[in-house]
């Protein structure tokens, strides 16, 4: 799951998929990753941490990274949350092979960045959740 800072969309993306896939008893690795490195080594922002909490996901644990190119050889799959996400992961691909693991989170559109406005992070993490359980079962298949 990649954003732009790791602290926001990201950590939620990774926190909501991790609790679900657990529930669900699968043996996936889940992680998150910006592709700026202003937060790096911080906790997710806090409303996104108080937003997760309210439904029973922690993600105070997490801490924020930056993508790396190493991240396409050990993940499958790598799901990002806007275009310019998309342009900065697909820039450190080295081959098609890599390419071919980067889609967009959401299929036909982006995931707001709530950062500038409080208001936005209940409205992300239902949109959040709502694809981590349609992509839990599009990946199974």
């Amino acid at each position: 799951m990649v954003c732009l800072g790791n602290i926001c969309r990201s950590p939620l993306a990774h926190g909501i998929m991790k609790h679900l896939v657990e529930q669900e008893g699968l043996d996936w690795q889940i992680d998150s990753a910006g592709t700026g490195d202003w937060h790096v080594g911080q906790q997710p922002d806090k409303r996104s941490i108080a937003v997760a909490k309210k439904y029973g996901v922690d993600i105070a644990t997490q801490r924020a990274q930056c993508f790396r190119s190493d991240f396409f050889e050990r993940y499958d799959h790598i799901f990002v949350m806007d275009d310019n996400n998309f342009r900065d992961v697909m820039a450190l691909a080295k081959s098609e092979e890599d390419k071919a693991k980067v889609r967009m989170f959401l299929s036909q559109d982006t995931v707001p960045d709530p950062y500038f406005d409080e208001h936005q992070f209940e409205p992300v993490y239902q949109m959040i959740d709502k694809r981590c359980r349609e992509l839990i079962r599009e990946l199974r298949k």
